[in-house]
């Protein structure tokens, strides 16, 4: 098959060949033909370029605004210090929002391009980092991208960044159930291994992001992805001032643990909102060192987390 157009519907998609803009298109009487399953030829290059990545975890949320991103980071920093012997990546595939390049430090880094691919930017001795937030020219560039253009980008990076040998591969996705998510899962999703590709669910404990939750939980089910947990984030606040705490999110229907038990999905923690971590987070700087409600909630999840890995 020759390059899909760039408004490709997608050679798995129902409308594979019948859409306007497949008109023209060498591969449309291929695509249109209802006796051949095709199967997207990047995945077998996406397999290729994965294969010394052992585990993949997803980090979704439904609601925008839960701090997803926030979290990843954070676990990231974590997992890197806690398990020095271990490698581990992000890959940000909010391609509207990057925010990765901010929250781990990178701001103004470059990707190289070498023999065998995107080398990722180092964060730590055993982190790195993809984001197209390293390609932009400003980082008020704004992307306005239809779903195909974001697939490619997606399978560029799964395929052509040369991830080396990583024990677990963290991908912040935008919040929701859209194209980024189905196309991430149809690459990476791997019915040979199915344990290899894993999810975690970001929440606040309000109703209004339990309600999204629930639909990102069973969109989690029916794509077969087993979750490892989810994390209530910003489940109180702590005053920098006084040390007490106080809920800004009131949970009035007994918040994600009560959600998790209904749902019959593990619930890994809950992470207080605490103004120094905020802070630190802003500026990309590790708060690893910090001991406080937060960092401790941390230090538990991830153990939770690697464990379910070994």
């Amino acid at each position: 098959m020759e390059a899909p157009p760039e408004h490709c519907p997608g050679v798995e998609s129902e409308q594979a060949g019948r859409v306007n803009a497949c008109a023209g298109c060498p591969n449309q009487s291929i695509c249109s033909d209802p006796n051949k399953k095709l199967e997207d030829p990047g995945k077998a290059l996406v397999a290729a370029a994965m294969k010394d990545v052992k585990h993949k975890l997803l980090i979704l949320s439904g609601k925008g605004g839960v701090g997803k991103s926030t979290v990843t980071s954070l676990l990231t920093r974590y997992l890197a210090r806690s398990c020095p012997d271990n490698n581990f990546g992000v890959l940000d595939i909010d391609i509207c929002g990057p925010s990765q390049p901010r929250l781990l430090g990178a701001l103004g880094e470059n990707v190289h391009q070498s023999g065998s691919g995107w080398s990722p930017v180092g964060i730590d001795d055993n982190v790195c980092l993809m984001s197209i937030g390293f390609l932009l020219g400003s980082v008020d560039d704004a992307i306005i991208w239809r779903g195909p253009k974001k697939n490619g980008m997606i399978r560029q990076f799964l395929s052509e960044v040369d991830w080396g040998n990583l024990d677990l591969l963290l991908l912040d996705t935008p919040p929701g159930t859209s194209d980024e998510h189905l196309s991430v899962v149809s690459y990476l999703r791997d019915d040979s291994a199915p344990t290899s590709l894993s999810a975690i669910i970001v929440t606040t404990p309000q109703e209004v992001a339990l309600l999204d939750v629930r639909k990102e939980i069973n969109f989690c089910k029916k794509q077969r992805i087993p979750i490892l947990g989810v994390v209530e984030n910003m489940s109180s606040f702590r005053c920098g001032h006084c040390g007490n705490s106080s809920d800004i999110f009131p949970a009035k229907t007994g918040g994600a643990a009560a959600m998790c038990a209904e749902m019959e999905v593990p619930l890994l923690g809950s992470l207080p909102l605490d103004p120094l971590v905020t802070r630190a987070c802003d500026a990309g700087e590790d708060i690893t060192a910090m001991r406080n409600g937060t960092t401790e909630a941390l230090a538990s999840i991830c153990g939770k987390i690697m464990s379910s890995f070994s």
